[in-house]
């Protein structure tokens, strides 16, 4: 596959926090948000998902989520009102003028992107990876678990869940800090307002991930939801190359 170059780039948000969002590409505009404690680089590109949609003449653009990667990373607790990050992407597509583009998101990206759809994000086609029910409609349960994580760091048993989850927290180079932060401003988004979303979605999950719910049970709630299952739990689905292939058959399909 062609090396596709990357470049990254920063703007003021709707307050003044610089956010971080790297390209990959050149067409017609797809966003996609990643994970908790991730990264645009990790989710997206360091194993060749976002190439493969540069190849079929996409436009990839990946923001650093408030509190990740390179984006700023606040302790103040006042930079995280709730739905922080649905503004932030708002504020995002309004900077680069985006009207015709598609929408992505893996885990807390994808309960970013139906925030956004709930609050009137008008994309043609929506990607939700790495996201079940549960996590949609009742966001402080998995907020739970992270918390733990985070306000316990370092006493957890090697090869645990907890474990792992910092682990991954060391390799991103996390700020336990500002990530404590995003879990306050999770919102809950109803069934019916997740039933009205319009846009054909394509609800991708790894075989063994239930770490937020059914992914099926979302597809099964969307008027055009298809699902599409591919091998992996909740962390290793997104190091599969049929991640990247079932975004390509979606969106460049």
């Amino acid at each position: 596959m062609a090396d596709y170059p990357t470049e990254t780039h920063r703007f003021a948000s709707f307050d003044g926090q610089e956010i971080a969002w790297t390209e990959m590409g050149e067409g017609r505009p797809v966003v996609l948000i990643h994970g908790y404690f991730s990264t645009a680089e990790v989710n997206w590109i360091k194993y060749g998902h976002a190439a493969k949609l540069a190849a079929r003449g996409r436009r990839v653009i990946m923001p650093d989520l408030r509190a990740h990667g390179h984006s700023a990373k606040p302790h103040d607790p006042t930079a995280y009102p709730p739905d922080v990050l649905m503004r932030d992407n708002f504020a995002l597509i309004a900077h680069l003028g985006l009207t015709d583009y598609d929408l992505g998101g893996y885990s807390l990206g994808a309960r970013t992107v139906v925030r956004m759809l709930a609050n009137g994000a008008a994309p043609d086609k929506v990607v939700l990876s790495g996201m079940g029910l549960d996590g949609l409609v009742a966001t402080k349960g998995r907020g739970a678990y992270f918390h733990r994580v985070l306000t316990n760091l370092g006493s957890f048993q090697r090869g645990s869940s907890e474990w792992l989850t910092e682990a991954f927290l060391k390799t991103t180079k996390g700020d336990p800090v500002a990530l404590l932060r995003i879990l306050d401003t999770f919102v809950d988004t109803p069934r019916d307002e997740i039933a009205a979303i319009a846009q054909p979605t394509a609800v991708i999950s790894g075989a063994e991930d239930y770490d937020n719910g059914s992914a099926k049970e979302v597809a099964d709630l969307l008027p055009y939801g298809l699902f599409v299952e591919i091998p992996g739990n909740h962390m290793s689905a997104v190091t599969r190359p049929e991640l990247g292939d079932a975004l390509v058959e979606f969106l460049a399909g």
